[in-house]
Formats: C-alpha cells, structure tokens, sequence
C-alpha cells in the first residue's frame, strides 16, 4: 500500500490543521493507521493510533485533547485533526499502515510549522 500526506502548512501557536493521508494499492480497511512525527534534532515519535473498524484511537499524552485521528474508509484516507497548536508541535509529520502489529508501510511526510 502506498500513502501520501498531506495538508502541513507554517500556522500560528493556536490555530488549526487538518492532515490528510490517502492510501492507494491495498484494502485500506485491513489495515490499522498511525501518526508519527519527527522534530529538528529529535527521534521519531509516535502521535496517533486508530484500529481496523475505526472504533478504537490512542493518543500520545502531549496531545490529548487537542489532536484527533479518524479515518474514512470510503475515501482510503486517514485524517489528523490538530487544533490549539503549539509551537513544540512543530515536525515532519508521517502516516503509516500497520498489520499484525507492526507499521509496514509508510508515507512521505508532510511539514508542520508553528509559530509563536
């Protein structure tokens, strides 16, 4: 399967971004997706989880509360809502396509600056 994100963008501390991860050449719904991101200087880090059937996300502690992941299966696309950005919020962010419990598959990321 491949995966392209999208919709990263400079914003201000505050604002709001959607990312977008279409997939293509698999059966997007045998498949659990993730978010990751990677901050100047630092490891890759994971953001964001959801199942199979969509019933079932996880979070990393600094952004509960402010992220949400969903997916439409019809669209073979896996979303990021971000809202109240912050400037440490700032990464190249990634989708990835997890089976069996391991992500296989990975997208090129999409940048996300915050500003103060």
């Amino acid at each position: 399967v491949q995966l392209q994100a999208s919709g990263g963008g400079l914003v201000q501390a505050g604002d709001s971004l959607r990312l977008s991860c279409a997939a293509s050449g698999g059966t997007f719904n045998d498949y659990g997706l993730g978010w990751f991101r990677q901050a100047p200087g630092k490891d890759r880090e994971f953001v964001a989880a959801i199942s199979r059937n969509g019933y079932t996300t996880y979070l990393t502690d600094s952004v509960k509360g402010r992220f949400t992941i969903s997916r439409d299966d019809a669209k073979n696309t896996v979303y990021l809502q971000m809202d109240s950005l912050k400037v440490e919020d700032t990464a190249i962010y990634s989708c990835a396509a997890r089976l069996r419990g391991t992500y296989h598959y990975w997208g090129q990321g999409t940048l996300v600056t915050v500003s103060s």
